[in-house]
């Protein structure tokens, strides 16, 4: 069951999404993070982060959305509680770095380079650069690029980028992080969505719009991930919808060789167990010698 991703090897494929298991903390009490391939944790910036107003947190058909607006007490904190926290578990810790500019990443990189508890990080760069008016770094492809070049040169652990779904071509953005030097991609974030309560006729979201997540967004993110590992020959972590053991599989199929469940832990704080086992039961069915000789054979 165990996968390698740039020299880094996992226990198994699935791993927890950034945003929705903390540092494992919370859940430390439900699942047993030495069973897991890799926590990653959520979004760390160089300083607190307040995140948006409320409500930030909506229902919808098939997910939810949210507009949390990466709310987390800052990088020290996140070294001095966080970090030693994972210091007890025998898993991989991958730590997922926001930033509003090129300087404001480079920073938190650099300091995480202080932590062996670190075995690699995650660039979520779907964040709004406020120097290009809000453009996010990861919809231009110039600009994921330049960010992944920058990244790369000052980190000593291997660099994944995740990947914004809201663009027109996402094999434009996985060519664009592969030039840059990416040691791996990770897709999808979450897809921009709103609801509106036609009641009290407001929008439900303080924030107006916030991230889509969960089975919904399951077939767009497959799809995705099978268009990003046709065009570049990273090795890529596939997340959006995942619930069960089918929906992991199906996203190695397309061309994963990991994975990452999100939304699925809100309402099931076992799902990773449970996906984990579903996941080695089918490969003793298929007679598989490696779960990993199943990555994209649909390609």
């Amino acid at each position: 069951m165990s996968v390698t991703i740039a020299g880094v090897t996992m226990k198994n494929p699935v791993m927890t999404a950034s945003g929705t298991f903390g540092s494992g903390i919370e859940y430390s009490e439900f699942v047993d993070l030495n069973h897991l391939g890799a926590v990653v944790t959520k979004g760390v910036s160089n300083v607190p982060w307040e995140g948006n107003p409320v409500p930030r947190v909506a229902e919808v058909y098939g997910g939810m959305l949210n507009a949390i607006g990466l709310q987390n007490p800052g990088v020290e904190v996140f070294a001095e509680r966080d970090l030693k926290f994972l210091e007890d578990f025998d898993t991989r810790v991958i730590v997922n770095v926001c930033g509003h500019t090129e300087e404001e990443y480079l920073s938190v990189v650099e300091r995480l380079q202080e932590e062996k508890r670190v075995d690699m990080l995650e660039i979520n760069v779907s964040c709004p650069n406020v120097k290009q008016g809000g453009i996010g770094f990861g919809t231009k492809p110039d600009m994921l690029c330049d960010i992944t070049s920058k990244i790369r040169k000052i980190a000593r652990q291997p660099v994944i980028m995740k990947l914004t779904p809201n663009v027109t071509s996402v094999a434009e953005l996985a060519k664009a992080a592969e030039a840059g030097g990416a040691d791996a991609i990770s897709l999808i974030n979450t897809i921009t969505g709103m609801k509106i309560d036609i009641e009290r006729q407001r929008f439900v979201l303080a924030n107006r719009t916030g991230g889509m997540s969960g089975p919904a967004i399951h077939p767009i993110a497959v799809r995705m991930v099978y268009e990003a590992a046709s065009a570049v020959k990273l090795p890529i972590i596939g997340m959006g919808g995942i619930s069960n053991a089918e929906d992991a599989i199906e996203m190695m199929l397309a061309g994963a060789t990991a994975v990452a469940v999100g939304a699925a832990n809100f309402h099931d704080p076992y799902v990773t167990q449970k996906v984990i086992d579903g996941m080695t039961d089918y490969a003793k069915r298929h007679s598989l010698e490696r779960i990993t000789d199943i990555v994209g054979i649909l390609r």
